[in-house]
């Protein structure tokens, strides 16, 4: 039976948001078992600055997912950070800013894990819970769609398809572990369109996007110079946010998630929808072993 975790030494990083351009400051802490993940903004002090990581409180998800408290204090684009503790098996965590994003570094989850992978993982006494997916739940939107089906350890199925022949149609479809996610899809970065750019900015949105920070596609060309790290980057990434929001459900899923065309909404949606379904889900503290795969990503 597996233990739950939290990381074991602080580690910081400092970088701009992709939406607000703003710099901020991000410190990692260890938390106790039990305690799951919160963030904790320490700009704020006139009001609670603890906001839990849960779907319960997820207020936007365009081109990123919000969460926030009942008094209104919320942390933008928590998504690649989730991602990275779910991807390493981070139960318990505490996450400092000094701003209202987290710090969006190389658009992806690599530095995250860098960053998780020099703190160390530490043990901690009580059972990792995990949320057993019993029954398929599925959620649409027009023609996109997730699904969750039973399946004793995390899998994932995920198919893109956009009328720029820099993506095209792609899919994804592998077994989610410390090792696979770190070779896998830890480095896949967003991605984003040059004609949408203007519109988004006016909208508050963006401000801190550059080359350095996602995938530029200009008609079907990548701008960016370097390439992609991956042929099929863009579903990678695309996987990347799945199971950032589906952490949020507050566990570990057991589950096989599938899905045509995702985004941060559906997933979320998906997400309440398996909690809301009495009967689709159990809890579970049984688990296979994981001392070799942790060791394997480098932890």
């Amino acid at each position: 039976m597996q233990r739950q975790t939290t990381i074991a030494s602080a580690a910081t990083v400092s970088d701009v948001g992709l939406h607000t351009g703003e710099r901020v400051r991000m410190v990692l802490r260890p938390a106790p078992a039990g305690s799951g993940v919160v963030f904790v903004r320490r700009d704020v002090r006139d009001r609670d600055n603890v906001i839990r990581a849960h779907v319960d409180g997820v207020t936007h998800t365009r081109l990123g997912t919000v969460i926030a408290n009942e008094s209104g204090v919320s942390v933008a684009t928590v998504e690649h950070l989730m991602s990275a503790l779910a991807g390493l098996g981070v139960d318990n965590l505490v996450v400092e800013l000094d701003g209202p994003e987290t710090p969006i570094l190389d658009g992806s989850a690599d530095a995250f894990v860098s960053l998780i992978s020099q703190a160390g993982l530490r043990r901690l006494p009580a059972l990792r819970a995990f949320l057993q997916v019993l029954e398929p739940v599925e959620v649409r939107d027009g023609d996109k769609w997730a699904r969750l089906e039973p399946c004793d350890h995390f899998e994932l199925d995920v198919t893109i398809d956009f009328a720029s022949a820099a993506i095209g149609a792609q899919r994804l479809e592998m077994t989610v572990d410390p090792v696979s996610f770190v070779e896998d899809i830890g480095r896949a970065r967003t991605f984003g369109f040059a004609h949408e750019i203007a519109s988004l900015q006016t909208a508050g949105l963006a401000r801190g996007g550059s080359l350095d920070n996602a995938i530029l596609i200009d008609g079907d060309a990548v701008v960016n110079e370097d390439g992609l790290r991956f042929p099929d980057e863009f579903v990678r990434h695309k996987a990347l946010d799945a199971i950032g929001d589906l952490a949020l459900v507050g566990a570990p899923l057991r589950a096989r998630y599938v899905a045509y065309q995702p985004g941060h909404a559906l997933n979320i949606a998906l997400g309440r929808a398996l909690l809301a379904q009495a009967g689709a889900f159990a809890w579970s503290v049984a688990g296979e072993p994981e001392p070799e795969l942790a060791a394997a990503a480098g932890l």
